[in-house]
């Protein structure tokens, strides 16, 4: 489409300001790394010095550290902003916006409760968008009756809620977000009755789906109220049942309206068939049952794929992304647009460094500087002729008000059962389903590898952080949910990087070599662990046993040391800060850094190599999006939760008790053996132990002090201080 000189963009972008001295700061960092490795290689022990391995190991380490900091300076080199006028996108395209089916995914009913799973589902129903153009799909793995059952109190509940939204501008467009923090209008009483009366209505709804939930199951009078609960009649497990498809709105029919007489978006409910003896590939499987279901009810051009604890934030988003799509200069080469994961429970301090506040702001942004963001599962608008394989080519744009769609004159119940077969186990046998089209299978990062894979069919991606977030979800906890997700996170992030689709082999010459470079970001989370157990737990056995490791206060060669770890460290709580954390926020985050490094990339690395060996298979766990009273008041007091036994546990307490026996032995060495000699000798390696120490107060507190159920259990503490005595004593002899 030709471009006139009075054209004005829907899209602007613009580089991150403060680039040079952004550079300047990398460069003088580079300048002190130099210098210790030039340390580290003029004065390595020599052959008969007990240190000469230990010195070795740490160089080696300290290389590692070197070369992942080199990746992450490199995906902030290139940061870049954008910006959307929605305005314009309406007054071209307003009548000729094109249809979005929007996909919400849930697994299990228990861990994800239906009331949550319906306030996204009613957030994303009312966007401000026109609905006859909306499809809204839920596709429910666990194949739960009590999650239909929340659906089709939402679609009776969604005729209220629509208008209301609009009437009253409400935002978020979740019920529950919004009337947990909207104020009642009480200066118009009309307003207010209306206000008042659906958010009982809304009260009363939930209260039911929650009452059904907490008995398990369907009473008859419920079970009378729809033909749908008659399926459930040949379930005879969530792994083992037949495909369920229940249109519960059909945008088509003219009767299908809200109070006002508006037209409602389609609202379909969705459980693939499973059968024991066939692999159901987790939530990449899901979503491909749902682009074939989709194509044959509504078969919207974009699709927009949710986690159902991501509700939507902004009823802007859809438009926000409309304008990277039919923006006439760049919109037909963009295959999706990915928003940020933003958390909507976090304290004040981020216990759990739950926020990914620093990766949404400043990496993401610098990912689409290097050429597209990866494609990270949720909160992401795809074309669909993407997702079903198609290769980009400048003839790929499309004339949006010439854009014909296809009307299904099939009646509701026809295309209910034409769409079992689409979603049924066997549908896919020898076809590209899960290979070239859909999500790719094999892996449980499908969402990068198959982002990854549309950048190397040439479309491009875009990384769009508007001010009101699009999205918001639900982070963990506790302490032991925040490692579990992240060793998920790392186990399937670096079994891409070991695979056939590591983005320096799948994407050579497809996709530029600096996007591959900032992709090995995440891919290389979990190798962390090697290179910080080393350095967490090797200097401080050699304080104990009195073997230097670094140069002598007194030495010029401390300079670089101290010159990187000030710099290194002061950048880290200035981009923290800047940000809008916290001090307490940023320590937080370096305890969390340090306790994912130990645990969750250790275990997310060796299960990796056990598969490469062939000893186990992919897994996916699903994150708790409940908790319990106790537990939910202890996480808002920012009190850190242990009360489970887990070996990640054992790991962090073993960690925590050897350095501050370490610690002890290296002061006692100080004050018995000489003084300011010692001192000046291990001041380093006491420093570091002693912030080891420091920055593991919680876990001492959980251990001895705390006495309630979020301590540490008295069988982990029995084995950690057991495991740290013996690993003291084996380094002392």
């Amino acid at each position: 489409m030709g471009i006139n000189n009075d054209y004005l963009p829907l899209v602007v972008t613009k580089s991150a300001k403060g680039r040079i001295l952004f550079q300047l700061y990398a460069f003088l960092l580079f300048v002190g790394i130099c210098l210790i490795f030039l340390y580290r290689l003029s004065h390595i022990p020599r052959k008969e010095e007990a240190r000469r391995w230990a010195w070795i190991g740490l160089f080696l380490s300290e290389l590692w550290f070197c070369f992942y900091w080199f990746l992450t300076t490199f995906i902030r080199w290139n940061r870049i902003y954008r910006y959307t006028f929605k305005d314009r996108l309406s007054l071209r395209y307003e009548k000729d916006l094109p249809s979005i089916d929007i996909f919400v995914c849930t697994a299990d009913p228990m861990l994800e409760p239906p009331t949550m799973v319906i306030n996204t589902v009613l957030s994303v129903m009312a966007y401000n968008y026109p609905p006859e153009k909306l499809s809204v799909y839920l596709s429910d793995d666990g194949g739960s009756d009590l999650t239909f059952y929340a659906m089709l109190e939402a679609s009776r509940f969604s005729k209220i809620w629509l208008p209301f939204c609009k009437k009253f501008k409400v935002e978020p467009r979740s019920p529950e977000a919004y009337f947990s923090a909207a104020v009642e209008p009480h200066g118009e009483p009309v307003k207010a009755k209306e206000w008042s009366f659906v958010k009982t209505l809304y009260e009363d709804m939930k209260k039911r789906i929650e009452t059904t939930t907490k008995v398990g199951r369907i009473s008859k009078e419920i079970y009378q109220e729809h033909k749908g609960f008659g399926e459930w009649r040949w379930v005879a497990s969530k792994r083992d049942h037949q495909t369920i498809v229940q249109i519960l709105t059909d945008g088509r029919d003219p009767k299908a309206v809200d109070i006002e007489g508006q037209p409602l978006p389609t609202l379909v409910y969705l459980a693939r068939e499973k059968r024991p003896q066939y692999h159901h590939n987790f939530k990449a499987g899901a979503m491909n049952a749902l682009i074939r279901v989709s194509s044959r009810i509504s078969n919207g051009p974009i699709i927009l794929n949710v986690d159902c604890d991501m509700y939507s934030n902004n009823s802007e988003s859809v438009r926000d992304a409309m304008c990277f799509f039919m923006d006439e200069e760049k919109g037909h080469e963009v295959g999706f647009v990915q928003f940020p994961q933003t958390m909507e429970n976090l304290t004040k301090n981020d216990v759990y460094s739950s926020s990914l506040n620093i990766i949404n702001v400043v990496e993401l942004p610098g990912l689409d500087g290097n050429g597209g963001p990866c494609y990270i599962g949720s909160g992401c608008f795809h074309r669909r002729e993407i997702l079903c394989g198609k290769k980009y080519s400048k003839e790929c744009g499309v004339d949006w008000k010439r854009l014909n769609h296809r009307k299904v004159e099939e009646s509701m119940s026809v295309l209910e059962e034409t769409c079992k077969v689409l979603a049924s186990c066997t549908y896919e046998e020898n076809t590209q389903w899960g290979k070239e089209m859909g999500l790719k299978y094999g892996c449980p990062a499908e969402d990068i590898i198959t982002g990854l894979a549309i950048q190397c069919r040439g479309w491009r991606s875009i990384y769009f952080n508007p001010e009101r977030k699009g999205f918001l979800g639900v982070a963990p906890t506790t302490l032991l949910q925040s490692l579990v997700q992240h060793k998920r996170w790392a186990e399937g992030d670096f079994q891409i990087f070991a695979s056939r689709y590591c983005p320096l082999v799948m994407g050579y010459k497809k996709i530029p070599l600096k996007l591959q470079i900032t992709y090995c970001v995440y891919l290389l989370w979990a190798p962390n662990c090697l290179a910080t157990l080393y350095y967490v737990v090797v200097p401080s056995l050699c304080l104990l046993r009195g073997i230097s490791l670094f140069p002598e206060i007194s030495n010029s060669w401390v300079l670089p040391f101290a010159f990187v770890i000030f710099v290194h460290r002061a950048y880290s709580l200035g981009e923290f800060v800047l940000y809008g954390g916290t001090f307490q926020g940023w320590w937080n985050d370096q305890r969390m850094w340090m306790f994912k490094r130990t645990t969750s990339y250790l275990f997310g690395f060796f299960d990796n190599v056990l598969k490469l060996l062939g000893f186990t298979k992919s897994t996916f766990v699903i994150t708790a999006k409940v908790a319990d009273d106790d537990v939910s008041q202890r996480y808002e007091q920012e009190v850190m939760e242990f009360g489970t036994s887990s070996p990640m546990f054992t790991i962090l307490a073993t960690l925590a008790l050897l350095n501050v026996f370490c610690f002890v032995g290296g002061m006692k060495r100080v004050i018995t053996d000489g003084g300011l000699l010692v001192w000046e000798q291990f001041t380093l390696q006491i420093l570091l132990c002693g912030l080891l120490v420091f920055i593991n107060l919680p876990v001492y507190q959980g251990l001895f002090l705390r006495k309630d159920n979020g301590s540490m259990p008295t069988s982990v503490t029995y084995r950690s201080i057991m495991f740290a005595l013996l690993t003291c004593a084996i380094s002392l002899y």
